[in-house]
């Protein structure tokens, strides 16, 4: 997914009442992780994402799209998969 097509999506979604959060569930096996964290951080950025955003990163580069978004200052929860990132994105709401 491009830049764009994330902060398309993260518009709708922020724009929702009914979305109480966000979960972004990647495994980039020929996308980079590190590529999708950038997308993620920008995109968030850019709209002023305001619900809860879990994030959980598995595959190439994973460790440097998850130090990407930790140091992004946007406000993200990382999950080492995708049962942990559903109990996060539930408990945050």
């Amino acid at each position: 997914a491009t830049e764009e097509q994330v902060t398309k999506a993260f518009e709708i979604l922020n724009s929702d009442d009914n979305v109480k959060a966000i979960l972004v569930n990647i495994f980039g096996g020929i996308m980079k992780c590190d590529i999708i964290a950038s997308g993620i951080v920008a995109a968030a950025q850019n709209i002023g994402l305001d619900k809860p955003l879990v994030v959980r990163l598995e595959g190439t580069n994973v460790e440097m799209g998850q130090k990407l978004i930790a140091d992004s200052g946007i406000k993200v929860v990382l999950a080492d998969d995708l049962d942990d990132a559903a109990e996060k994105a539930v408990a945050l709401v």
